[in-house]
């Protein structure tokens, strides 16, 4: 499930492996039968950090059906044996692109009646599981307790979808473009020396910032990239920032998450629903505004100079550049992000 860059092009293929209409139909009879106990089930990525040291994915639970697909055609179809077997937790034993990979490819088999989640964190990252409160080292059976004391959190993640193709969305946590996806790849480099979780970030956004303050003006970190953006008008929350940009950006996230590695705060407050930060390009005032930014800074002066919030239910974005959702790296092309709709997941 990792090394693979995703191809929207290829999602209206998984989306042809989905349950006709009678697995659809055994799936929401057999998750609504009264009375009935919990059926639970774990999907392990093979190649997540944890389970590459400890040798393979955790020993199977009585009462637990176990799966370690090692292909997305594979977890999908994973996914439609869960349903069609009444499954009502689902335990994801990898890092983020695991958890974003088997929210993707469950597409549209659980109806409008989706399962529970667990995150039992084993990858290289792990945000969506700090978010929950999820410690590094939580045990299956730690994680089997609270799923039966009923202990529930609810996150909604982002679906991003092409615009121009047919086919379902992709669903993740954390979205980035511009200087994100660079400083991306050198969080990639720091998981090869060793460093993961909040660490890999500290160094990639030190050497991001270094990359931007010391680089030339027309280098590549400050030049920013094209981007057309329009936020979604109803519901919107923002601080004198603009609906609707199309001009180079120096970087530009969204997330759905409340808390982020290291406790930076790049969308201030913490809070719910799909928030959105774009900073001009070429970046002003950099070194003088990281500190405030990261720390959840509001100051009006944020805003004047360059680095814009807004949250909003959903936007259209028109990408000259390749983004990054969840670590892993997608095309640039006209997209469409949404909050979809809110999933339980147990928590300590």
């Amino acid at each position: 499930m990792n090394g693979t860059i995703y191809d929207f092009a290829g999602l209206p293929r998984l989306a042809a492996f989905g349950p006709d209409s009678r697995v659809r139909a055994d799936a929401r009879r057999l998750a609504a039968t009264a009375g009935a106990p919990a059926r639970i089930a774990m999907v392990s990525n093979p190649r997540s950090r944890r389970n590459k040291l400890a040798g393979g994915v955790p020993a199977a639970r009585p009462g637990v059906i176990a799966a370690a697909p090692r292909s997305r055609a594979e977890l999908r179809d994973v996914m439609i044996r869960f349903a069609a077997e009444g499954v009502d937790l689902v335990i994801v034993d990898g890092g983020d692109g695991t958890v974003r990979d088997v929210l993707t490819c469950s597409g549209d088999v659980w109806g409008a009646r989706w399962p529970r989640f667990a995150v039992l964190p084993s990858g290289k990252t792990n945000a969506l599981a700090l978010d929950l409160g999820v410690p590094a080292d939580w045990t299956l059976d730690q994680l089997l307790d609270a799923a039966r004391a009923g202990r529930t959190a609810t996150r909604s993640p982002i679906a991003v979808e092409r615009r121009d193709q047919p086919g379902g969305p992709v669903r993740g946590f954390l979205f980035g473009t511009g200087a994100f996806v660079a400083a991306t790849a050198l969080a990639q480099r720091t998981h090869r020396a060793g460093a993961f979780n909040g660490v890999a970030v500290g160094l990639a956004l030190s050497w991001a910032v270094a990359q931007t303050l010391f680089g030339s003006a027309t280098g590549s970190w400050r030049r920013g990239e094209r981007l057309g953006l329009r936020h979604d008008t109803r519901s919107v929350a923002m601080h004198g920032a603009e609906l609707a940009v199309d001009r180079n950006q120096y970087l530009m996230l969204a997330s759905t998450l409340e808390r982020l590695p290291l406790n930076i705060r790049p969308f201030g407050a913490a809070r719910p629903g799909l928030k959105t930060l774009t900073i001009d390009a070429p970046p002003r005032r950099i070194l003088s505004a990281v500190g405030p930014l990261l720390a959840g800074s509001e100051a009006a002066w944020l805003e004047r100079a360059g680095f814009h919030r807004v949250d909003a239910p959903a936007l259209d974005l028109d990408l000259e550049g390749a983004f990054t959702l969840d670590g892993e790296n997608f095309p640039g092309g006209a997209y469409r992000l949404t909050e979809a709709a809110p999933i339980g997941f147990v928590v300590p």
